[in-house]
């Protein structure tokens, strides 16, 4: 299993990077933000999804550990394959996402290309209860006000150590966001 990639951008096209490490070139689907954010002959670190089928083997990669375990959860879902997954993902950041999940509206699931209403309606029950609570979503706007936002490095650490996305956002909501990392990765660990 590859579980992370680190090298630098060589090629971007069609939501494909070509990310080259120590000379071999590595094709990696990612998810529109995080393919509009990449610049090439940059260095970049993907955490990765190898997904192996019959015929083909193909990399998945995410920006943050957060949006990698939330596509891990999406394919779970009956009717949810890779490309699915990355579609829903690139509606928005993985909070945005997840929160949408959370908060049950399929409306956003379902303007991801090539889902539709059931899958939605699917991807939102399957999954409401697993992604942790729903945060100030604003369907007005697409977006949200949070105190966890994608590149929380606490959040992260607590997947690492084996919490689903769901407990690591609960552990962490009620501890300061301006406290240092380890400390609040310390406070949360206390708490459970």
């Amino acid at each position: 299993m590859i579980a992370h990639i680190s090298g630098t951008v060589a090629e971007k096209f069609n939501g494909l990077l070509v990310v080259d490490v120590h000379g071999v070139g590595y094709e990696v689907n990612v998810a529109s933000g995080d393919f509009d954010a990449v610049t090439l002959d940059k260095d970049i670190k993907l955490y990765t999804y190898h997904h192996i089928r019959e015929q083909t083997e193909e990399l998945f990669g995410f920006s943050s550990l957060t949006a990698k375990k939330l596509f891990e959860m999406l394919i779970t879902v009956q009717g949810v394959g890779p490309k699915a997954a990355l579609a829903i993902l690139s509606l928005g950041d993985a909070e945005v996402v997840r929160s949408a999940i959370a908060s049950s509206d399929t409306s956003f699931v379902q303007k991801a290309a090539g889902v539709g209403k059931k899958t939605a309606e699917r991807v939102v029950v399957d999954l409401s209860d697993k992604v942790g609570l729903p945060t100030n979503y604003s369907r007005e706007h697409e977006s949200i006000q949070t105190e966890l936002n994608t590149s929380d490095e606490a959040l992260e650490a607590l997947m690492a150590l084996g919490y689903t996305l769901a407990d690591a956002t609960k552990a962490l909501e009620h501890i300061d966001k301006n406290l240092p990392t380890a400390q609040r990765v310390t406070q949360a660990l206390r708490t459970q």
